[in-house]
């Protein structure tokens, strides 16, 4: 037994990238990192700064919600991160990030997705990135971690989205949930999302009615990367 150290480390790293990114301040934010042959994921303690951070202060937690190793009390969105990869099952998810970014935030507070008005965001994700409805009265009763999740993977399923190629969403009123193959790729894709978000809303204040890319645009973009003829970066 390693004693989970490499999901461990993998938490770690990914969550001193959080304000490496300035993604967050303080505490306002966090990575977990899951083994799917264990069942199990490390994330960062609740409220401990990111200085005091190491491996060994990370918390595992298995998929019933039971903290299986570690003596800090974990991540208060632990939950959320719980019933997505309950959800996303199968081990292509093995990273979520959840930070309050400001202009990612911004959108979810707003409660508007996010439009495919350019480029940036085509080479990232070829739809609008979505927006969840407002968490219900009774879910935030119930349990408003784990409704969180449940809400990020309902609104996923009736809008027929595919986790992969949209590894990001946004809360209402709350903000910006990511996801990845890894824990450092889902704090990459936090990054992107809080820059395609930051472009948006210039977009929408230099012209108010400004419109989506054309599909044909989209597309192009969106398979320069991901197609099956992607064409961007190197290859063996």
């Amino acid at each position: 037994m390693d004693n989970y150290q490499s999901i461990r480390e993998e938490a770690f790293e990914a969550n001193l990238e959080i304000p490496k990114r300035n993604l967050a301040i303080y505490t306002w934010g966090n990575v977990s990192a899951f083994d799917p042959e264990r069942g199990v994921f490390a994330i960062k303690p609740s409220g401990v700064d990111y200085e005091r951070l190491t491996p060994s202060s990370m918390v595992v937690v298995d998929l019933d919600g039971k903290i299986v190793d570690g003596t800090l009390n974990p991540s208060s969105d632990t939950e959320t991160h719980r019933i997505l990869y309950r959800a996303f099952s199968g081990g292509v998810i093995r990273g979520i990030t959840h930070t309050h970014s400001p202009y990612a935030t911004s959108w979810a507070q707003a409660r508007r997705p996010v439009p495919v008005f350019g480029t940036t965001h085509a080479d990232y994700a070829a739809e609008s990135i979505p927006c969840t409805a407002y968490v219900s009265e009774e879910a935030v009763h119930n349990n408003y971690e784990r409704e969180t999740g449940n809400l990020i993977v309902e609104t996923f399923r009736r809008e027929k989205r595919d986790l992969l190629s949209m590894p990001m969403a946004l809360v209402a009123g709350h903000g910006p949930f990511t996801w990845g193959a890894s824990a450092r790729e889902a704090v990459y894709h936090a990054a992107v999302l809080e820059e395609i978000c930051k472009i948006g809303v210039f977009t929408l204040l230099l012209n108010p009615g400004a419109e989506a890319l054309p599909p044909h645009i989209i597309q192009k973009h969106w398979e320069r990367k991901h197609g099956p003829g992607a064409s961007y970066g190197q290859r063996p």
